[in-house]
């Protein structure tokens, strides 16, 4: 069992990381678990230290008096309150799905570097994750539940109160005195959290009084077995020739091929974890084997799913941020090639000054196009003139950049073609000042290590 909840004993395996953290944030919804984390943080920090986030859901007709009354708490205590409203969309996880969306969406935009947030998740809070995961199927890292410790946004999240149970923190606030608002919502049964708190939970602590000990025993065990699947993709993934790509990164199928079937689906789903990525359930992981992997190799397949887009290109496996696609949103552009050119969906264009190579430095300005069907153009060092189809082939491009590779116009003709090459005529000679171009389309450094 663990130590009497205190400010002490929740806090102090985090007192180093609060020390030097350059901004504090805490949930606070104004319920009693929020209230007594506040209030164990106000003990132990400098009150002015702390900020308050309320998230307004907006899903009961008393949304706007509990932020009025959260508000007032901070107020009286000496802590910085911020509060947003959110519009909470189902988009078919249902509702409590879609809140949990929309909050973590604020936490992650308002997170400072180095930021840290506490949330007041308890350990009766963890059972439910676990049963609720377990009955919709979730393998070792759903079944782990809740970590007290991770990465979000460019912070950390830390739960300090997991392994208390609800009726400690009840405790707590009854020998500090504290108020708190009761949510009517939690007594709605339609709500799948409700219905394993009020009616599911009861039942099982009746047959089995130390079920809370056990499951937090399985999420353990949970956790064990997903450090150790994490830990064999992370040295798998780096047999497999990993590269940074365009907008992602790549992986070589033949080496994926040669692992067992098993190790494969294992590496697909923490590839994208790896790379601060929603990581894929069964489902994708199939359809990606399939639909890519299995694909004839002239075949252009691809997968999308959330965020993400998974290719297959000579031998390789593709990766990629799928906002790197989105439409282009002008036909046009006129670039100056001195300050960097901002492309549609996070796409830069940029100049590095050199001498004897690159575009030639005469030029002032240039008109930024897209391939429309039938360019032709004669790359600098090769004999003679083709079409950009068949030259976009001959240099390896992927076939989802062809279209969208930005081409450099000087008064209607074909100067550069992206930072591939530079049209016969007009490139920098020997000894003269060119200007190399430098094309990012969503540009990621970060890969596995």
């Amino acid at each position: 069992m663990p130590k009497q909840l205190n400010a002490d004993s929740a806090l102090s395996p985090w007192m180093e990381s609060i020390v030097s953290a350059p901004q504090i944030l805490v949930g606070l919804s104004g319920g009693l678990d929020s209230v007594v984390l506040l209030a164990l943080l106000c003990e132990h920090i400098d009150p002015q230290r702390i900020c308050a986030l309320h998230i307004n859901h907006g899903l009961s007709p008393n949304a706007d008096l509990w932020q009025a009354l959260a508000a007032e708490h901070c107020d009286q205590i000496g802590v910085l309150f911020h509060a947003e409203k959110v519009e909470v969309r189902s988009s078919g996880e249902g509702i409590e799905a879609a809140a949990r969306h929309a909050r973590y969406a604020v936490f992650e935009r308002l997170l400072e570097p180095e930021g840290l947030l506490f949330l007041a998740h308890h350990a009766d809070d963890q059972v439910e994750t676990v049963l609720y995961r377990l009955l919709r199927g979730s393998g070792p890292k759903g079944l782990s539940g809740m970590p007290n410790r991770r990465s979000i946004g460019a912070g950390t999240l830390i739960r300090p109160l997991l392994p208390w149970r609800k009726s400690e923190l009840q405790r707590c606030a009854q020998q500090r005195n504290l108020q708190w608002i009761e949510d009517e919502s939690n007594a709605d049964n339609s709500f799948d959290r409700n219905y394993l708190r009020n009616k599911v939970i009861p039942n099982i602590a009746l047959k089995w009084p130390d079920y809370a000990q056990s499951l937090q025993r399985s999420a353990q065990l949970g956790s064990d077995a997903e450090e150790l699947s994490k830990a064999l993709a992370g040295e798998d993934v780096l047999g497999l020739d990993p590269r940074v790509e365009r907008a992602g990164w790549s992986i070589s199928i033949e080496s994926l091929q040669s692992v067992s079937l098993l190790r494969q689906r294992n590496i697909l789903r923490h590839w994208s974890g790896f790379n601060n990525l929603p990581m894929p359930g069964p489902k994708i992981i199939d359809e990606i084997l399939e639909s890519v992997i299995s694909a004839r190799r002239d075949a252009e397949p691809k997968v999308v799913w959330q965020s993400q887009r998974w290719a297959r290109f000579q031998g390789r496996l593709y990766m990629l941020r799928e906002q790197a696609f989105q439409a282009h949103s002008e036909l046009s552009l006129q670039w100056d090639m001195q300050s960097p050119l901002v492309l549609a969906a996070g796409g830069l264009l940029c100049t590095e000054e050199t001498m004897g190579r690159g575009l030639s430095a005469e030029i002032s300005s240039v008109q930024i196009r897209y391939r429309q069907g039938g360019e032709l153009c004669k790359p600098v060092g090769r004999a003679h003139s083709n079409s950009l189809k068949k030259l976009l082939q001959a240099y390896g491009l992927q076939p989802w950049w062809r279209d969208r590779i930005p081409l450099l116009y000087v008064q209607d003709k074909l100067v550069a073609v992206g930072d591939l090459w530079v049209c016969e005529g007009w490139s920098a000679g020997a000894g003269e000042k060119g200007l190399e171009i430098d094309w990012q389309v969503d540009s990621i450094s970060q890969i596995i290590t």
